[in-house]
This record gives structure tokens, C-alpha cells and sequence, in this order.
């Protein structure tokens, strides 16, 4: 696969499970990573992991429901790396509840964070790759937008995501930029393990009870999700555009 060196690539939600696992395998392929979380601090680890595959990575505390934090540090990271021509909007919270249940914060959390989150990066670094003539943008979606009992919010976030890919592939496609998007099914991260406990099961438990549902006979891992994520990114997608992939094992949810 062609690497990606000479690119830069932002990383949202990347302290942690699938983003952590896209910024180290974006590394990997060569390129200089900016990892985005709401706490600097908390990509500590995500960027010492990039930079052992010997790429510059830096990290940036960013709330990606806020247009004006957004844009300070779309600036930042130009200056301290370069244009970015790699996006990765990953940034993506839980509440799950019941349709009676859920609460206006539950609802509304979700959908910026996932929704307006992705919208604020999307539009702050196109203006990059417009200017540079190309560039790859992947969302990371969800099985969930499919329809899953007690995420109302998620799943509609989710399936929003996909609507924004196949729009703005039609919209940058004339500029040479790429926009499609990952759908995991289950995926063992500690956000699945918190969503786990809050069903009351043991974490270990559910990750079992789920690969047994699925083809494969395992759960999904935040690497098989880099994998596909790079791909995306790299020349040999060139032709990729407006589409979402499913990685969750098999035709179901996984």
C-alpha cells in the first residue's frame, strides 16, 4: 500500500480506542499526526505511540462542538506541521437511554459532539486540501445508525454521518478529495466496557456473549478498524468516494 508519507493527518477522539489505533497506523504509514481530544493531556500516550513509528505526532486539547476552538487549533496545527490533507473525524461520545428516559443533555451531547463535531472539522481543514488539490476524509460511523434499542441519539448521529459522506463526496469530489466512511460493528473499547457496565454485565462477559453472534466468532478490535481507515487515506483509494464500509464482521451489526 502506498504510504502516506510527506501528508498530515488530524486525528479526532484520539486518545483513545479507534482514534488511538487510526493516529498510530496513520503514523505507521508515514505520516505527521495531529491527535485531537478534548484533553491535551490525555493523548500522552497515543502520541508517544506514533512517534515510536517515527513520525512527528503532537497532540491538541480541541472541543469540537465549539466553531472558534476548532479553527484556533486548524491554525495551530498549520503552523506546527503543515496543511493538513488527511482528516479523520472520530470524536464521538454515548448516552444511551430509552426514548422516555432520555434527557435534552443526552440527546443534544450526542448529536453535537458526533454531528456538529465532524461538520466544525470538516469545514475547517477542506480549506487545505481545496487549496492543495486533494485530500482523504473519513467519518467513523456505525453499525448503530442502522437502528440499535436505547441509542435514539447515536444511531441518528451515526446515520447523519453517513448522509454528510455521501454529500460531501459529491460536493469536494471536484477538488480531488475523497470523503467516505467506516461503519464498525462491536468493537472492544472502553467505551463498549463502560456500555457494558451500565447493562450491568461484566465487560469480559458481553465481549463473549457478542462474538458469538457474529460470523467471525470474535469482536472487533480498534486495529481492524485502522486498517480499513488507512486504506481510505492511502492513493490506492483514489477511486473510493461517497461510500461507507462496513467492518463489523459480517453483513449483520456485528
Amino acid at each position: 500500500m502506498t504510504g502516506l508519507g510527506g501528508r498530515v493527518a488530524v486525528v479526532t477522539g484520539g486518545a483513545q480506542g479507534i482514534g488511538q489505533a487510526d493516529a498510530v497506523a496513520l503514523a505507521k504509514a508515514g505520516a505527521r499526526v495531529a491527535v485531537l481530544d478534548v484533553n491535551a493531556d490525555a493523548c500522552a500516550e497515543t502520541v508517544r505511540m506514533a512517534v515510536e513509528q517515527g513520525q512527528e505526532a503532537l497532540a491538541y486539547g480541541c472541543d469540537v462542538t465549539r466553531v472558534d476552538n476548532v479553527q484556533e487549533v486548524a491554525e495551530r496545527i498549520a503552523r506546527d506541521l503543515g496543511p493538513v490533507t488527511v482528516l479523520v473525524n472520530n470524536a464521538g461520545i454515548t448516552r444511551d437511554n430509552l426514548l422516555f428516559r432520555m434527557t435534552d443533555e443526552e440527546w443534544l451531547s450526542v448529536i453535537n459532539t458526533h454531528l456538529t463535531g465532524s461538520f466544525n472539522c470538516t469545514r475547517a481543514f477542506q480549506q487545505h486540501m481545496v487549496k492543495a488539490h486533494g485530500g482523504k476524509i473519513v467519518f467513523t460511523s456505525s453499525t448503530s445508525a442502522l437502528g440499535n434499542r436505547g441509542q435514539v441519539n447515536y444511531a441518528a448521529a451515526k446515520a447523519g454521518l453517513i448522509g454528510m459522506t455521501r454529500t460531501l463526496a459529491i460536493e469536494l469530489g471536484p477538488f480531488n478529495i475523497n470523503v467516505n466512511a467506516v461503519a464498525p460493528g462491536f468493537v472492544d473499547t472502553a467505551m463498549t466496557q463502560e456500555a457494558a457496565r451500565r447493562l450491568k454485565k461484566e465487560p469480559e462477559a458481553w465481549k463473549a456473549e457478542r462474538a458469538a453472534q457474529n460470523p467471525l466468532r470474535r469482536v472487533g478490535t480498534p486495529q481492524d478498524i485502522a486498517n480499513v481507515v488507512v486504506f481510505l487515506c492511502s492513493d490506492e483509494a483514489a477511486f473510493v468516494n461517497g461510500q461507507v464500509i462496513y467492518v463489523s464482521g459480517g453483513p449483520g451489526r456485528g
